[in-house]
């Protein structure tokens, strides 16, 4: 993998933002925006304890789900304060995915505001909370409804991997999934083994960045990006979702959500293995064609 880091920002002007960060589609790192927040201070594992320690959460562990593999399984469930108790004892690999906190202590939507100064068309309904236990992995991936996102690290560390979704083939996408069929768990550690360039020789290509997010740090995440990250230490963090400004982009968006998935869903249950073996195929040739395209360029 071909990987640079990602630039880092006290602050940034609105103008400054547009031109160089959200018009190219390039993230960046802001450090100082959610230290303007009651948040930043406010939010602990103790606190949400407090509020929804009592919720019934699900659970996702570390294992890469398979082509039979239903959307968005939980493996198990825990009520919250189970699960943050659960966590502070040491390394844990279960993650809570999509929670939305919000809709149960709404009183925390006063705890941030909405930076509508660097990008509008924000959907305020759904903030969302994702949090996980130290070594937990959220698997390569990118956001099926192709937003915008300000994701906002609380408590801990993560380490993350970022591409741009034009390196989807080199990445072996699966066909209409948002999923990479390479694994990049431990992928900073030699001995991991992972990413396997031997049995996928393309992500020798692709080009992306590396990044470390800490306590009260903000990435911008440009819409279809697609990312990796592990929990260094326990910890959780918010992402607010903006909608692309563009028509086509919103349309993609639904397409994905109504059209693409509805049809993955279809053909699992009703021709699994020939399903299987025709996404195989088409990611292994787009693949080829990467290589073959990078060889031609001299590269």
């Amino acid at each position: 993998m071909l990987l640079e880091a990602v630039d880092r920002v006290e602050s940034i002007t609105p103008e400054d933002f547009k031109q160089h960060y959200y018009l190219p589609q390039k993230p960046l790192i802001i450090t100082g925006l959610a230290k303007q927040w009651p948040a930043y201070n406010k939010w602990n594992w103790e606190y949400f304890k407090q509020i929804v320690g009592h919720k019934e959460v699900a659970l996702y562990n570390n294992v890469k789900s398979d082509a039979y593999t239903p959307i968005n399984k939980a493996d198990d469930y825990k009520t919250f304060g189970d699960y943050v108790d659960m966590i502070q004892q040491g390394p844990a690999g279960w993650r809570i995915f999509l929670f939305n906190i919000f809709d149960h202590a709404p009183q925390l939507i006063e705890d941030f505001t909405w930076p509508e100064t660097l990008m509008k068309g924000f959907v305020k309904k759904y903030p969302m909370l994702f949090t996980g236990g130290q070594t937990s992995i959220t698997h390569m991936h990118f956001d099926i409804d192709l937003s915008h996102i300000l994701h906002t690290q609380f408590m801990g560390r993560k380490k993350i991997l970022l591409f741009p979704f034009d390196q989807q083939h080199k990445l072996y996408r699966k066909p209409f999934e948002v999923l990479s069929l390479a694994d990049f768990s431990h992928y900073h550690e030699a001995q991991s083994g992972n990413p396997d360039y031997e049995k996928f020789p393309a992500l020798k290509y692709a080009q992306g960045y590396e990044l470390e997010l800490a306590h009260g740090e903000t990435l911008f995440m440009p819409a279809g990006y697609w990312h990796h990250m592990e929990y260094v230490d326990s910890g959780f963090a918010m992402s607010l979702r903006a909608m692309q400004s563009t028509l086509g982009g919103k349309a993609k968006g639904v397409w994905n959500l109504f059209g693409m998935r509805t049809i993955d869903t279809v053909m699992k249950k009703s021709a699994p293995v020939w399903w299987y073996n025709h996404k195989i195929k088409r990611i292994q040739d787009a693949a080829k064609g990467e290589i073959e395209k990078n060889w031609n360029n001299g590269q």
